[in-house]
């Protein structure tokens, strides 16, 4: 057993979010982003959030942006913790004074190091794959040797896991978090498998 949390993301409906509270996820996350095929508006997400128990963490996921969109979501106490997946700066991620991670797209030549330095006021730096079409759910990993070891902030895995590979990752490097989104779905984006989330966090927990 080992204490790696567990981020189901774009989670569009009450149904899932439910199964992937019963299946033993620590967080959902929402995409508040209108080009991401699992999109979710602030509305559904208050929907969803009164259909689920207590203790689960909500993350809403930003890209790139306007301010009052932010302050939108925080206000409706849609959600725990801010995700912010676009390019925004060390400032802006922290003017409101909320929790948040800051998501890098992972390149051979991205300094993870200084990125985790810049955003001291991060609660956790999530690695992801860089695309230059897609902010993340792209469904493919990136070269995990790449991950830094010994970095000041809780690091959390996303970009191509599945059940059949976040056992090596784990194994392997031992991450606070993993985030999957794509793999946990059997066919369209946005809707989850309930089988394939309970062998996803099957093998996170037993890892």
């Amino acid at each position: 057993m080992n204490n790696v949390k567990v981020k189901i993301c774009g989670v569009t409906n009450c149904s899932d979010a439910i199964n992937a509270s019963n299946a033993g996820a620590d967080a959902i996350g929402y995409v508040f982003y209108n080009d991401s095929p699992r999109f979710c508006s602030i509305d559904q997400a208050i929907q969803i959030n009164r259909t689920l128990p207590p203790f689960i963490t909500k993350v809403g996921l930003f890209v790139n942006p306007e301010a009052e969109f932010v302050r939108s979501a925080i206000s409706e106490n849609v959600i725990d913790i801010i995700q912010f997946h676009g390019s925004e700066t060390p400032e802006f991620c922290s003017s409101f004074q909320f929790p948040f991670i800051k998501v890098i797209s992972v390149k051979k030549d991205t300094n993870i190091k200084k990125i985790c330095d810049d955003f001291v006021d991060a609660s956790a730096i999530l690695l992801d794959t860089f695309d230059t079409d897609h902010f993340g759910g792209t469904g493919k990993s990136f070269d995990w040797s790449l991950i830094p070891r010994n970095l000041k902030k809780p690091i959390i895995i996303a970009g191509g896991l599945n059940p059949n590979n976040v056992s090596t990752l784990i194994k392997e490097y031992l991450p606070y978090a993993v985030d999957v989104s794509g793999g946990v779905e059997s066919e369209t984006k946005g809707k989850k498998s309930e089988e394939l989330m309970k062998q996803f966090i099957k093998v996170v927990k037993n890892g």
